[in-house]
């Protein structure tokens, strides 16, 4: 049978499809690397060993962690958005991905332009915590306490424009202007010992990274930033209930990938993130460290996250925040 240039044509736009299918199907042909961009023991890297060990089953490839911690997370977010070896994807959390384009001038990356959205993969309120031997049993003796001392208290965060950050910093504002030093580190664990040895007095932090030492009592919760009151410490009490209003807020991680992964790619990933968070062992894992598991879709993943962008976003603008990149 001879075929015309125009059957050749429609043969090849037939096939196509199931070429795709197949190429989509056939990914990962090699080990994928997957961006913490905090240090290992931190929170992120916990539920980023939950997720990956997972997919490491589901895709039939080694799924390896890489911690790229620095800069608030920024520069492992950076990362993510630059690859292009197609075998990379990593996750990151509310700095990063929602607050940072509004404080930095020159931020390499756009979160929105860059990256893609997978997952929402779990979220935790936040503590107000302060070094055990700091006179505050609550939040109005916190206050009194820095009022009574203006710039000789310092509080510590992961870095500018994480959760942690924006939630002191409006703490503070909502206190009347509290006056407190500003300590970045690198990530949770660095800020948590120098909170237990009295180097600052305070945090915001998610509960996930601090749970162990409210437990064993090395630190004192104060509140907690969840509309209502913590599961796991039922016995601290809501921002609200000690007389601060609309101070609600979550740390959150989200599952990401460079922008120019392939639709099918990312609802391939999303689907084995969602199994992998809601499999017994990982869930309780999480769970216990202070988690909420989410495990939604990209599209509800884009959604919250553009939210969280619009609603921090607009605080760092009306109070006039602005960080050297």
């Amino acid at each position: 049978m001879t075929l015309t240039r125009r059957g050749l044509m429609a043969a090849s736009l037939a096939t196509a499809p199931i070429l795709s299918a197949r190429a989509q199907s056939s990914w990962p042909e090699r080990p994928v690397r997957f961006i913490v961009p905090f240090p290992a023991g931190s929170s992120p890297d916990l539920t980023g060993r939950v997720v990956t060990a997972h997919l490491a089953t589901a895709l039939g490839q080694p799924v390896v962690v890489e911690n790229r911690a620095g800069a608030g997370g920024n520069i492992g977010t950076d990362a993510v958005a630059k690859a292009t070896d197609g075998h990379t994807i990593g996750l990151s959390i509310n700095g990063p991905l929602s607050t940072a384009p509004a404080l930095f001038a020159n931020l390499p990356y756009d979160p929105v332009r860059d990256l893609k959205a997978v997952s929402l993969l779990v979220r935790g309120p936040q503590f107000l915590v302060v070094n055990k031997d700091l006179p505050a049993t609550d939040l109005a003796s916190f206050v009194a306490h820095v009022k009574a001392n203006p710039g000789k208290l310092a509080f510590g965060s992961v870095g500018p424009g994480s959760g942690g950050h924006l939630g002191m910093i409006d703490l503070m504002a909502k206190a009347g202007g509290l006056e407190m030093l500003h300590v970045p580190y690198r990530g949770f664990p660095d800020a948590t010992l120098d909170l237990v040895a009295g180097r600052i007095q305070a945090m915001v932090v998610t509960t996930a990274a601090v749970m162990g030492q409210v437990r064993d009592g090395s630190i004192r919760a104060l509140a907690v930033t969840s509309k209502d009151r913590f599961r796991l410490t039922p016995d601290v009490p809501t921002l609200a209930e000690q007389g601060m209003a609309n101070a609600e807020s979550y740390g959150w991680q989200i599952m990401v990938a460079p922008a120019n992964t392939p639709p099918e790619r990312i609802a391939r990933l999303a689907a084995e993130a969602q199994k992998g968070l809601r499999e017994p062992a990982g869930r309780q894992r999480l769970e216990t460290a202070g988690f909420e598991v989410m495990a939604t879709g990209p599209e509800e993943a884009a959604a919250f996250l553009a939210e969280e962008t619009d609603r921090w976003g607009g605080m760092i603008r009306r109070l006039g925040i602005r960080m050297d990149a």
